[in-house]
C-alpha cells in the first residue's frame, strides 16, 4: 500500500461537481484530493474483503447478542425503540448498506474503528467521483469499486421479491448538500433497478391525521423510504409515536435494529464476544481498565466529533455536539502514515458483502468531515 503524486486534472472541479460533488472544497483547501492517489496490491484488497465480511457478521452475532440479553441500557437505546427494535430483527425488513472505518497499513490485520451502519456519508465519493477518475485516469487499472452495481442488485431484488410496500421509494434527508446528493445518488440507483422514487427534506414529511400516515408533498401516502437521518433523532421526535404506531406498515430503510449497530457501544460488546479478534481492538465502557493508549468515545459521536486520543506521545480532542453521553475507550491503534497524511479505510458493505473502499485523509490522528477523500487503484 502506497501513496503516489499525480497532477490533478485541469477542469477537475468541472467534472465532479457534473457528476454531483457540489461540495469538493473545504475552507483549507479541496476536499476531493485528486493530486494524489492510494495504489495497493491485489492480496491487500482481498484482506480488506475478507476482513469486512468476518467484521459484518461478527456485528450481525452482536445484535442478536444485545437483542437477546436485553442489553438496551447499555448502550442507552430509548425504551420505546426497544420492542420495535426487536420486531424489526425478527421481520428482516429492507437493509441496504454500512460502512467500516478502518485502519490498515497493508502489514497488520485490518482493525475496525467503528461501524457507520445506519447513515453512511461519502458514498457519492467513494462510488461515482473517484469511479470516474481512475476510468479517465488510469484507463487499464483496477479500483475495488463495486459499490454502485452492488446498491442497484440490491434494489432490484427488493423490487422482485416485493419487499416495498406500495410502488413508490421516498428519499429523505436534512437541508445538507452532501446529505440531498447522498441521497440523490442512491436515489438514481433505485431508479436504474426500475423503482420509482420521489425526494424531500425530513420536515417535509406530513402526517395524515386521518388516514394515519405519513405524507409526502403531494400528499401520497409514504410506504417505502429512505432517510438519510439518524434513528437515535428520529425516536425523539415529536411525530415518535405515529412513527412507532406506523412502523410494521411503513418500510424505514435503514430499518431500526441499525440503533444498535450505529451506536458506539457495540465496540466493546464486540471484544467482550470476541476477545482477542485480529480484526477487533479492546474496548470497554467508561473506563480504560487496562489502556495504555485509547480513544475515548462517546455513544453517538459522529464524523469525529468530541473524540479524545491519549497515547505516550500527547494527546488531541475533537470539538461536537456529542458531549454528556456514556464513554467508550478503544485501544488506539495508528493510522498508517503517507507523506504526512493519516489515512483511513471506509469498507463498504452493500447487502451484507463487502463492495468497495474509500480513503480519508487527515493531518492529525482524527478522521473529521473535513477530511480529504483520496482515489485508489489496486493492481
Amino acid at each position: 500500500m502506497r501513496r503516489e503524486s499525480i497532477l490533478p486534472r485541469p477542469d477537475w472541479q468541472a467534472k465532479v461537481e457534473k457528476l454531483g460533488l457540489l461540495f469538493h472544497q473545504n475552507p483549507d483547501g479541496p476536499y476531493w484530493q485528486e493530486s494524489a492517489y492510494y495504489c495497493l496490491s491485489g492480496e491487500e484488497v482481498t484482506t480488506l474483503e475478507s476482513a469486512t465480511n468476518e467484521l459484518h457478521e461478527r456485528c450481525l452475532d452482536a445484535v442478536r447478542h444485545v437483542i437477546d440479553h436485553d442489553r438496551f441500557e447499555d448502550l442507552r437505546i430509548s425504551e420505546a425503540a426497544v420492542p420495535w427494535i426487536k420486531q424489526s430483527w425478527d421481520a428482516d425488513p429492507p437493509a441496504i448498506y454500512g460502512r467500516f472505518d478502518l485502519a490498515f497499513d497493508g502489514i497488520h490485520p485490518p482493525k475496525l474503528l467503528e461501524y457507520n451502519a445506519d447513515t453512511p456519508t461519502s458514498l457519492l465519493e467513494a462510488a461515482v467521483i473517484q469511479w470516474h477518475w481512475v476510468q479517465e485516469v488510469f484507463p487499464d487499472a483496477d479500483q475495488f469499486n463495486s459499490i454502485w452495481e452492488g446498491l442497484v442488485d440490491k434494489w432490484a431484488d427488493l423490487k422482485a421479491e416485493g419487499c416495498l410496500p406500495g410502488n413508490l421509494v421516498h428519499f429523505a434527508s436534512v437541508d445538507s448538500v452532501e446529505d440531498y446528493m447522498t441521497i440523490s445518488a442512491l436515489r438514481d440507483t433505485a431508479a436504474e433497478a426500475g423503482l420509482y422514487t420521489d425526494a424531500l427534506l425530513m420536515h417535509q414529511i406530513g402526517w395524515d391525521e386521518k388516514e394515519r400516515t405519513f405524507v409526502d408533498l403531494h400528499d401520497r401516502p409514504i410506504r417505502s423510504i429512505f432517510k438519510l437521518y439518524p434513528w437515535e433523532w428520529l425516536v425523539e421526535e415529536a411525530f415518535s409515536k405515529p412513527l412507532f404506531e406506523t412502523y410494521a406498515t411503513t418500510s424505514w430503510i435503514e430499518p431500526i435494529w441499525k440503533m444498535i449497530l450505529s451506536n458506539k457501544g457495540i465496540l466493546p460488546i464486540l471484544w467482550e464476544l470476541f476477545p482477542d479478534h485480529p480484526n477487533l481492538l479492546e474496548c470497554y465502557f467508561d473506563e480504560p481498565r487496562g489502556l495504555q493508549e485509547f480513544a475515548q468515545k462517546p455513544l453517538l459521536g459522529r464524523e469525529g466529533a468530541n473524540i479524545h486520543i491519549s497515547t505516550k506521545l500527547g494527546e488531541w480532542d475533537s470539538s461536537g455536539d456529542y458531549t454528556g453521553q456514556r464513554q467508550v475507550f478503544q485501544q488506539y491503534v495508528e493510522l498508517p502514515q503517507f507523506d504526512d497524511s493519516n489515512a483511513l479505510i471506509g469498507s463498504w458493505v452493500i447487502d451484507g458483502v463487502a463492495r468497495g473502499i474509500g480513503i480519508r485523509e487527515s493531518e492529525g490522528p482524527i478522521t473529521t468531515n473535513l477530511s480529504r477523500f483520496v482515489p485508489h487503484i489496486f493492481g
